[in-house]
Parts: structure tokens; sequence; C-alpha cells
């Protein structure tokens, strides 16, 4: 039986297993195309193409393809930042007779999704790192019986950080937050931010509101199984 309470521990298992559930969940995630044939109709990414598909100042006849097209496309992007960029300059679309019509994607748009694929990179080792690490720390758990503190003491820790980054997007405003999250990370001189009319990219992915229903069902995912997290900490304790 468990016997002894320590906080550190559990608090650095429980934010080792969240960045290592949001990594799995994202892979997950990856694996059917973030839900983009869902999103594709209930958002509306449809109508948008349909207004601004003809619209394009650099591409023509977007409009004329198929929801399993973009579908491909959109795949085609998942699988591209999930190797370093590759195959972005390749990317074609079809309309529904399968005549190609054009390449998908302007330089800067490629520049910009292979910035993305160095941060899925960035991301994708310190989600391994972090996977190791929480491995460790419930080994650490198990050995020395560790019993979760109980929430008053541990909930602090792992409240705070998240109470004031949450606040502090409240106060800046998600739209704004989101755009000063991309002149952080981004090199600077690289364009990020791309109007409807000049980018089908953007436009197929209704940007940015695609990324907010995606984040919400990673965010949702992340929690589900960083629970999971928690009760295997809490019966390994036990053991």
């Amino acid at each position: 039986m468990a016997t002894r309470y320590t906080t550190s521990p559990w608090i650095v298992y429980i934010f080792a297993a969240l960045l290592s559930t949001a990594y799995v969940a994202w892979l997950a995630l990856a694996q059917v195309n973030f839900l983009y044939p869902v999103w594709h109709d209930l958002i509306g990414i449809d109508l948008t193409i349909e207004v601004y598909g003809p619209r394009n100042r650099y591409r023509q006849g977007f409009e004329l393809t198929s929801k399993s097209e973009r579908s491909r496309l959109f795949a085609g992007i998942v699988d591209a930042i999930h190797g370093r960029g590759a195959g972005l300059d390749k990317l074609v679309y079809h309309d529904n007779e399968g005549r190609a019509l054009g390449t998908l994607l302007r330089e800067p748009e490629i520049v910009h999704l292979k910035d993305v694929a160095a941060l899925v990179d960035a991301f994708s080792c310190a989600g391994i790192v972090a996977i190791i690490a929480a491995a460790a720390l419930l080994l650490n758990i198990h050995k020395r019986r560790l019993a979760p503190p109980p929430a008053k003491s541990l909930l602090p820790g792992l409240l705070v950080p998240i109470v004031a980054l949450a606040a502090a997007i409240l106060v800046a405003g998600p739209v704004n937050a989101f755009y000063w999250l991309h002149t952080v990370v981004f090199p600077a001189g690289h364009q990020w931010f791309f109007y409807y009319q000049d980018s089908l990219m953007s436009t197929m992915m209704m940007a940015p509101v695609l990324f907010g229903y995606i984040a919400l069902v990673w965010t949702l995912l992340t929690l589900l199984l960083l629970t999971v997290c928690i009760a295997l900490g809490q019966r390994i304790s036990r053991v």
C-alpha cells in the first residue's frame, strides 16, 4: 500500500503526461485527417470555397473540386508537415472528371508549411522525450509507493500556470493571441497570413476557423488520455 504523499513528483509526472498525451492525441488525429471531412460540411468550408474559389487571384477552378478531392489535398498537407514538407509542391487539384486544374500551393504557402513541418518535428521530439520522462516518473512513483497528494495540495501547482495562461489569452483575445503566437514561432520575414483571395490553402482550411475546431477536439482527447494516465499512476502507486 502506498504510504507517502509527495507533491512534487506527481506534479512533474502530470505535466510530463500532459505533453505526452498531447503528442499521442495529435498523432491519433493526424491518422484521421484531423476530421477534415466532418468539418468540411459542419462549419461551411464548402460554402467558403464556393464564394472564394472563383475570386482567387492566382489559381482558377478550385470551386469545381469535390469534397473527396479537398479531403485528399488536406491529407497530402498533413502527410507533408509530418514529413519535413516533402511533396508540397506536387499537390495538384482536379475537377470531378479527374482533369488537373493546377497546383494547389504557391511558393509562400510552401515556405509556411515547411515552417509548420519544422514545428511538428520539434513537437514530436518533445513528445517522445515527455513519454520517456513520464514512464520514468511512473516507475519512480511505483518504486517509492508515492500516493497522489490530496487535491488541495496538488491543484494549486497545476491550476496556477493553466489559469494564468487562460487569463492572458482572454485578456488579449483568442484571435490576437493566435496571431501573436505566429509572430513568435515562425521566422521573421516568412509569410504566415494569407487572404482567401490569395490562397487556396487558407480557403480550403477556412483558416483560422478550422484550427479552432481542431484545437477543441485535440484538447478534449488530450484531457481524456491525461485522465487515464493519472488513474494509471494512482493504481500503480498502490501496487
